[in-house]
């Protein structure tokens, strides 16, 4: 299967603290110039088993789409090239923010 290539800026590293106070146990970032449904650039999750600390920018492979059904945004799910992650890694890794929606997850 051919999957698409993305960099991402780093803007939420792991360990980071949003003004609601959930922490990122992932790096968090966005696609620049990749505008997504709320106008604003494309929100990536980094899932990888190779990065383990907070980083600024990843070149990543798309595995999957969180589609959440009460937002206006998806959510896209970037890992190493070549690393493959299941449903439930996707949503393990990703409950810490994906607990406040109503979504689901498409593996690509």
């Amino acid at each position: 299967m051919v999957r698409d290539f993305f960099k991402v800026i780093v803007d939420r590293p792991m360990g980071y603290q949003d003004s609601y106070g959930n922490i990122y146990s992932v790096n968090y970032g966005y696609i620049p110039d990749r505008i997504a449904g709320d106008g604003e650039e494309q929100d990536v999750y980094i899932l990888s088993k190779q990065v383990i600390k907070p980083i600024e920018t990843f070149d990543g492979e798309l595995v999957a789409i969180i589609h959440r059904t009460n937002d206006v945004e998806d959510k896209w799910v970037l890992t190493s090239p070549g690393e493959e992650l299941s449903l439930e890694d996707i949503r393990q890794d990703t409950q810490f923010i994906e607990q406040y929606f109503d979504s689901w997850i498409e593996l690509l």
